[in-house]
């Protein structure tokens, strides 16, 4: 017990000394956040072009993907943790910076396994926004976390969106490469304003590293609750969407839509409406209604994915469900995040990283059940066990409210 009045004790004294998070500065955190994320997809939609740049097969972009997932996961363990042990501002900037050199190797590599490795470095240092994210939790006033938490949150989803859409226009104009060394300039750029706004802070914990990582396990530990939390954002984020957007893709790449890289990007957009509502979801959590609010967003995933099996035939229709399902995604996942950052004060990179890292093994296994799902029974099938995913979320919503 005195151990964690002490930890409460300076993690008050750290505060006091640190000004609280305005709008403004959130909506600048969303943004860094947002560069952060969106740089692990700039390549997504340009695979095809950067192939056959490399005269490589189209198959081939795929390792270029799990270069910089698998950095990505590597960065998240290994220092995202490091938020409740030394300066963010230090972090971040140092990140940030080494992310923009990062972007630099992505357009000058010599071949495409240079390209690879250069993604993987970039995946693994393009980790700010996830440092960002619980450090704006830190700075926000108890009663305004939600609210804050649901901004950066719905910065770092429209970075992913952004970074899809806009990477194709720039590319047919100035190449795969330029795209990079832009994108590497304003980095750059924010790198410098985020060292102006951000607090210095005092050192946060006194564990060695090695223990501040394993201890990542042992502040999930110590706040049971979170496993429940990690399962919630596992079975809506993890499963129930990437099975959504996966087969999303194969259905208008077929007929009778035939779309287009650029025209399926087009309706990825849609999720802009999650990422908009991000911004008021929050302010439930901070009036009490967090709990309601998130058995009503699987409520609403499970019902739109088990109506989209008999609707894919309509654009009409699948725009529609996909900003419901957006709204309901976005939902849980800001939901989530701010009643995690609210168990632990002091510990909420460690949190943060647990979340993470779960969201990327359940993506993984929603990847994977989504391609057997649709090789044997299409669109209906996958859309079905989507929905399953969301209404078993709904399910443990139900059982942990009825205790």
């Amino acid at each position: 017990m005195s151990v964690h009045i002490n930890r409460e004790r300076i993690n008050r004294e750290q505060i006091e000394e640190i000004p609280l998070m305005t709008t403004g500065t959130a909506v600048l955190f969303a943004a860094a956040a947002g560069l952060a994320i969106g740089n692990l997809y700039w390549a997504q939609p340009l695979l095809a072009m950067i192939a056959a740049d490399f005269g490589v097969p189209v198959s081939n972009g795929g390792f270029l993907v799990t270069a910089t997932q698998i950095g990505y996961a590597l960065g998240i363990f290994f220092f995202v943790p490091l938020g409740d042990a030394v300066s963010r501002r230090t972090l971040v900037g140092i990140t940030m910076g080494v992310t923009s050199m990062a972007l630099l190797l992505c357009a000058w590599a010599p071949g495409f396994s240079m390209l690879a490795m250069a993604l993987g470095l970039l995946g693994l240092v393009t980790v700010a926004g996830q440092i960002l994210l619980p450090m704006a939790g830190d700075l926000a006033a108890a009663d305004d976390r939600g609210r804050i938490v649901g901004i950066v949150t719905s910065g770092i989803t429209g970075g992913i969106l952004f970074a899809r859409f806009i990477s194709g226009f720039v590319a047919d104009g100035i190449g795969w490469s330029g795209l990079y060394i832009g994108a590497a300039v304003i980095n750059a750029i924010v790198t410098v304003i985020m060292m102006r706004v951000l607090p210095h802070e005092k050192r946060r914990a006194s564990l060695r590293y090695p223990r501040l990582l394993w201890d990542v396990f042992g502040a999930v530990k110590r706040n049971p609750k979170s496993l429940q939390l990690l399962t919630y954002t596992g079975l809506g984020f993890g499963i129930s969407f990437n099975i959504f957007w996966t087969v999303l893709t194969y259905v208008l790449a077929e007929a009778p839509y035939h779309y287009s890289p650029f025209q399926i990007g087009l309706v990825s957009l849609t999720s802009l409406v999650g990422a908009i509502a991000g911004i008021g979801i929050g302010r439930l959590q901070d009036k009490g209604y967090g709990h309601t609010a998130l058995g009503v967003s699987f409520a609403l995933s499970a019902v739109i994915l088990a109506l989209a099996a008999y609707i894919h035939n309509s654009i009409i229709a699948i725009l529609i469900v996909a900003a419901v399902f957006a709204l309901a995604i976005q939902g849980i996942c800001v939901l989530v995040q701010s009643e995690l950052f609210a168990l632990s004060d002091t510990e909420r990179s460690r949190l943060n990283t647990a979340l993470v890292v779960s969201n990327f093994i359940f993506a993984a296994g929603g990847s994977l059940f989504s391609t057997w799902l649709w090789n044997h029974g299409g669109w209906p099938l996958a859309v079905g066990g989507a929905s399953l995913a969301s209404f078993a979320g709904l399910i443990l919503w139900w059982l942990c409210h009825k205790k």
